[in-house]
């Protein structure tokens, strides 16, 4: 074991210094957050404890040309359908890909690995286009089912990753008990596979919730534009207030690192059994 103190001591310290780097930018932005312009001009690590306050964060909740506090509450009302409802379709997709057969299964199934793909900015333009023939540009549901559409190939990849890893006895055990595939799917499968819910759930939930590209391209309503839209308008024209600039990122922020704090564990056992197989 004595061997070990010095390797233990060298990883660690390297741990420590890649932590320290990675918070320094966040450091940077929560304090030029909380502090008066005057004195953030000058740099953010010479800024007085005694002026510290939260007006900047006050200030971007309730901005008069974009508020961000209305552009998160568009953000929620965008985001938690946009993630739900994907997880339930890629779910049973997910499923009746590794348990069922039916004919064309595996060139279909290629066809939804090859949509991972097609960038965002290549079909941007189709996409507007049939929106706008569905009359659902500038609404949130044409944003939803967008961004439903997007996460659905890949969370059908690892959903279906996550099933082949749970044990078939347990479902074969279940049809013995007389349970239908949906009895076994929705009763025994989805608790089973809670983790990996979890982790789909954060990072569809995160990458909805930090869109830009898309949302600019469908949704130009001042009232429903959402939080990471709003931002760009928090700069005036002869002035940047980089205290209410910062303190709007750091609020919208928040929003999906409490989502992984909250899911984490789960997170990480998700990740561990699609890995594993």
């Amino acid at each position: 074991m004595k061997r070990n103190i010095p390797g233990r001591i060298t990883h660690y310290t390297l741990a420590w210094c890649v932590a320290i780097i990675w918070l320094v930018p966040f450091i940077g932005i929560l304090v030029t957050a909380i502090s008066p312009l005057e004195e953030v001009v000058h740099g953010w690590w010479g800024v007085k404890l005694s002026s510290l306050s939260l007006k900047n964060i006050a200030g971007a909740w309730s901005h008069p040309t974009a508020p961000i506090g209305q552009g998160m509450r568009n953000s929620f009302i965008i985001a938690i359908p946009a993630t739900i409802i994907p997880m339930f379709l890629a779910s049973l997709a997910g499923y009746g890909f590794l348990r069922y057969h039916f004919p064309l299964r595996r060139p279909i199934f290629v066809i939804v690995l090859l949509l991972l793909a097609i960038p965002q900015h290549m079909v941007a333009v189709p996409l507007f286009k049939i929106l706008n023939s569905m009359h659902l540009i500038n609404s949130y549901t044409g944003l939803i089912l967008v961004h439903t559409a997007w996460g659905l190939p890949w969370i059908i990849l690892f959903m279906r990753g996550y099933f082949s890893t749970l044990p078939k006895e347990v479902e074969e055990a279940a049809y013995v008990d007389g349970a239908g595939p949906y009895k076994t799917f929705f009763r025994i499968i989805l608790p089973m596979s809670w983790p990996g819910l979890a982790s789909v759930a954060s990072l569809q939930f995160t990458w909805v919730w930090n869109d830009f590209f898309l949302a600019l391209i469908f949704i130009y309503n001042p009232n429903r534009l959402v939080a990471t839209q709003r931002i760009p308008l928090l700069r005036g024209q002869y002035h940047v207030d980089w205290g209410i600039i910062t303190a709007a990122a750091l609020l919208i922020t928040s929003v999906p690192l409490l989502v992984f704090a909250l899911l984490q564990k789960h997170y990480v056992k998700g990740f561990i059994g699609f890995s594993s197989k």
